[in-house]
């Protein structure tokens, strides 16, 4: 075979591997490119036979059809992106599998969008998803200030962050989560009851876990006590600065925001030669399935994973079928419940 004839074959069998294109489904069913596209948006009268015939072809092909040209005819493309911090945080990782979950069962897909901690990462997913003309964005980002929300111009619906004052946000209760955990440490014999989180006040439902832990606090006559540790640090980082507070505190109670800076905890306490929980009572947040299975050890505030999810992908689901809607509300709260382990009592 000549070169010719080798750049011919080469030519036709790279064609065998090439995205297949809406004409290509017409001539595969015997039609015309406007009946597969009349026949893929449901648009108009056509018989059952002809229908069959499109879809068959699609199939055999694995056609996919262009998104964003749906979006043009003003179709639904049926994509949701969903931007949440690091999936190394088991509370993200259920979280997010969840509703990747209920959007699919809701016939939509998910473009995740990891936006760690810079800012700059999530503005431009934002734009990303924009022009893919998603039909909404579920966001439990951590980076704040991020004013292109304002703008988007799309169904938004956001977890633990107030992106904006026109977006709804689903939350736990955290407050009650605060207070709860200081009530339980000091019914098990605690006094010295401290806070380990972030002290900064930045408007968002988390901070409540703070201020429901201040109530408690003054309600039984103690002392507050909050020793700053910031979300975003590394784990030895965290471990450093919870190895000085035990070191050179009088600490026998501790709420923790987080069930990993609990982990830490414990894990610095046996260091220490603390015991636990005769010396040193400790109480997590978030209770995943995850933590409970690995580490039943640990006390904690439990979210309901499941029914935040749900809540998320109902509520924008409501924003993306009725965009005229006026909001009923702008915060909805789901209950915590406390899972009392070995790290609070013998």
């Amino acid at each position: 075979m000549g070169h010719g004839g080798i750049l011919n074959q080469l030519i036709k069998e790279g064609a065998m591997y090439m995205r297949p294109k809406l004409t290509d489904v017409a001539q595969r069913a015997g039609v015309s490119a406007t009946t597969v596209s009349r026949v893929i948006n449901n648009y108009g009268y056509l018989s059952q036979a002809t229908k069959d015939k499109v879809f068959a072809a699609i199939k055999e092909l694995n056609y996919q059809p262009n998104s964003l040209a749906r979006s043009l005819h003003g179709k639904k493309t049926q994509l949701i992106g969903v931007i949440f911090p690091s999936l190394s945080n088991p509370f993200f990782a259920e979280l997010v599998e969840q509703i990747e979950k209920r959007l699919f069962q809701a016939d939509y897909k998910t473009i995740l969008c990891n936006s760690a901690d810079d800012p700059e990462k999530e503005r431009n997913y934002l734009r990303m998803l924009m022009a893919n003309q998603v039909d909404g964005i579920i966001s439990g980002a951590h980076n704040l200030g991020i004013a292109e929300y304002d703008n988007v111009g799309l169904p938004i619906v956001s977890f633990d962050r107030k992106l904006s004052n026109n977006i709804p946000i689903v939350s736990s209760d955290n407050y009650h989560g605060g207070s709860l955990a200081v009530k339980e440490l000091y019914q098990a014999g605690a006094r010295h009851i401290y806070f380990l989180g972030s002290f900064h006040e930045a408007a968002n439902p988390t901070d409540n876990r703070l201020l429901g832990y201040r109530a408690m606090i003054d309600q039984l006559g103690l002392s507050s006590h909050v020793h700053a540790l910031n979300f975003k640090e590394s784990p030895n980082l965290k471990l450093v600065s919870i190895q000085k507070l035990l070191q050179t505190k009088l600490a026998d109670g501790i709420v923790c925001t987080d069930d990993l800076t609990a982990l830490l905890v414990l894990r610095c306490a046996k260091e220490l030669g603390l015991k636990v929980p005769e010396q040193l009572k400790v109480i997590g947040f978030d209770g995943t399935d995850f933590i409970q299975s690995y580490h039943p050890e640990l006390s904690t505030i439990v979210q309901p994973i499941p029914d935040i999810a749900a809540l998320l992908v109902d509520l924008l689901s409501k924003r993306i079928d009725q965009p005229d809607q006026k909001l009923e509300q702008l915060q909805y709260i789901l209950p915590v419940k406390f899972l009392r382990s070995n790290s609070l009592l013998f």
